[in-house]
């Protein structure tokens, strides 16, 4: 009963967060006019984007697949997809919980050791964040005035970047608290050693890192770079096709589509609930250094694109919570 209390209000706590940060993107709108604009949509293509999003996360499933079985395991791809699925929904209800959430459903069903999961986990998002660094690093090549007029349109994210930047004694004091946390590990290394804890964290570890070093016996290497460049694609793709569903957008190029992506990608970073208000905001100002309109135009985008796929999310995602233990009965 407690846990549930505080997931509960972790939830809570996140999707005020979420609504905080809608409100502020939406604050100084005109709701009447993006409503008109939504209506006159054409929500074909977005609906086909869905589609595209369901292939993206059988792709995932099957690619986590390929990660898991060089261990010597054989989870089948139903339960790895629906594990997947659960994810999305459970980073829309609470940030970054996702990732434990499916390791958590594939260790029950499947009994595979939870941290082993976490390892593959890990090898996953060292390469996601490949493909996203490649496809910042094409925007930055051939759109870097875009991303520029968007940083100078946006003082507290220029004052972000600066504050960063000019953080000398912040890292020095960062840094010199890991010397000293070294040097105390490294002083007291023999009664850690000793202590029941660092031996619970030590086989923890073993696990973690036997899920990491599981790339190296994967056969299906190029399946698995497939998998990850066709996952980022439809996830690109989603984006750029929902653009023809409006007539101010429609003609945008894919240039556009593609760096509009990778800003809303950073929004989605915010402890916000499935990037509620940030991805809306980021979607927003990069649409509007492109000539879009915020209002009602740019504003009415994000609303649909960001809503048909949290709703998707929210509907597949329960479906497969219920079916999970249904179709896993025979296991306990």
């Amino acid at each position: 009963m407690k846990k549930k209390l505080i997931s509960i209000f972790k939830f809570l706590i996140f999707l005020i967060i979420g609504l905080f940060f809608l409100w502020l993107a939406y604050r100084e709108q005109n709701i009447d006019s993006i409503t008109n604009a939504l209506k006159a949509a054409d929500y074909t293509w977005i609906i086909f984007s869905l589609f595209l999003a369901i292939l993206s996360h059988i792709s995932r499933a099957i690619r986590w697949n390929l990660l898991i079985r060089p261990m010597g395991y054989k989870p089948k791809n139903s339960n790895a997809f629906m594990a997947v699925l659960v994810m999305y929904l459970s980073n829309i209800a609470i940030p970054r919980s996702g990732e434990v959430t499916r390791c958590g459903i594939m260790s029950r069903y499947e009994k595979i050791p939870f941290t082993k999961l976490l390892g593959t986990v890990f090898v996953e998002r060292v390469f996601d964040f490949i493909i996203l660094f490649i496809f910042l690093l094409i925007v930055l090549l051939t759109q870097f005035t875009v991303v520029l007029d968007l940083i100078k349109n946006n003082p507290a994210i220029y004052d972000r970047l600066i504050y960063i930047y000019n953080s000398k004694l912040l890292i020095i004091g960062f840094l010199s608290l890991l010397i000293l946390f070294v040097f105390l590990i490294y002083y007291f290394r023999k009664r850690i050693k000793s202590s029941f804890v660092y031996k619970k964290i030590e086989g923890i570890l073993k696990d973690f890192i036997v899920g990491i070093i599981a790339i190296k016996d994967l056969k299906e290497k190029w399946a698995f770079i497939g998998h990850t460049i066709f996952i980022w694609l439809a996830y690109f793709f989603m984006i750029y096709i929902s653009f023809w569903s409006f007539e101010f957008s429609a003609n945008l190029s894919v240039l556009t589509g593609l760096t509009v992506f990778v800003m809303a990608s950073f929004g989605m970073v915010a402890p916000s609930p499935g990037g509620i208000g940030t991805w809306h905001f980021m979607v927003i100002e990069t649409m509007a250094v492109y000539g879009i309109a915020k209002e009602p135009d740019a504003s009415a985008f994000a609303l649909a694109v960001h809503g048909s796929m949290t709703l998707f999310m929210i509907v597949i995602g329960f479906v497969s919570m219920v079916l999970l233990p249904i179709l896993n009965k025979n296991k306990n």
